[in-house]
């Protein structure tokens, strides 16, 4: 075995006398000892990868939502998701804030009003919102169980006024009949054993597709387990397990709200108009994905 000067490893790595020093003395160059106050080192050594060096950026969408929330990072795809799905979600539900007081609200945890009346459960259930998509991202790999599904429920209407109200259920299952669109949904005392049974028909299913999230969104909205907030849960759950399968989500924006509550009445009948309306959701956050150049499955 030949072995090589400090200067001349110097060279050949094409870094700094010292660098090599420091790392030899680290322990990060295999086969280099000491001769007094001299380094010998092997001429076959490799040039130790730098302990600073960035990793490797993730590829996945849920490993960059992560990576971005936890980093704080404005101006990225996690910042737009907590914007663009809290406030279409939380519109579609009655909301009166607008977008821009939406982003103020998550930006700096403010909110600026000048001569309007605000709903003060707006303002606490579009920050509860916020907190509900963090728990979908830290949580999307994991089994769908009534518990987590109650949970979303508790985060979102904790502290409104709803969540003062002795008959309604915050964080749990419905105490009161209730319907939606006009239509009867499951009644109070079988929706923890309908719920059981969907979530086990929907776990039964090792891989899933964007057609059974679909489905089980729709028996999800048919049961209407909660007295209200049903909605929202319902796609926040269908974004988490999106996220879970490495399917490009999708938010239920403004302008497709009517087609949406079409597609979600006729589903028995006609698969196609739900199935239509939410890839054209999808197609809408593939550009903002293309924007971030975040690579997806087409």
């Amino acid at each position: 075995m030949r072995y090589l000067s400090v200067a001349q490893i110097a060279k050949i790595w094409d870094v700094s006398e010292r660098s090599v020093r420091n790392y030899c003395a680290n322990g990060r160059v295999n086969g280099a000892f000491l001769t007094g106050k001299t380094w010998n080192i092997p001429e076959d050594a490799k040039k130790p990868e730098r302990s600073n060096q960035k990793k490797e950026q993730p590829h996945i969408l849920l490993d960059i939502l992560k990576e971005q929330k936890a980093s704080k990072y404005s101006g990225g795809i996690y910042h737009k998701t907590q914007i663009e799905l809290t406030y279409n979600s939380n519109h579609m539900e009655g909301s009166h804030l607008t977008h821009d007081q939406t982003r103020y609200i998550f930006e700096t945890n403010t909110i600026g009003i000048e001569n309007e009346v605000i709903n003060v459960d707006d303002v606490i259930e579009t920050v509860n919102h916020f907190r509900c998509i963090d728990m979908i991202i830290e949580n999307a790999k994991a089994v769908l169980t009534e518990k987590r599904i109650k949970e979303l429920h508790l985060t979102l209407k904790n502290g409104t006024t709803d969540s003062r109200k002795d008959w309604f259920a915050v964080g749990d299952y419905k105490k009161l009949p209730n319907e939606v669109g006009g239509m009867e949904t499951t009644l109070p005392e079988d929706v923890p054993r309908k719920m059981k049974v969907l979530l086990a028909e929907y776990n039964a299913k090792e891989v899933k597709n964007l057609n059974d999230i679909l489905e089980f969104h729709v028996k999800f909205e048919k049961i209407h387990p909660f007295q209200d907030g049903n909605g929202r849960v319902g796609r926040l759950i269908m974004f988490k397990e999106c996220l879970k399968y490495n399917i490009v989500p999708f938010i239920i924006e403004d302008n497709l709200k009517l087609y949406y509550y079409r597609g979600l009445k006729e589903w028995n009948r006609e698969k196609g108009y739900l199935i239509v309306t939410c890839l054209a959701a999808q197609d809408k956050y593939k550009a903002y994905l293309d924007f971030f150049r975040i690579e997806y499955d087409v």
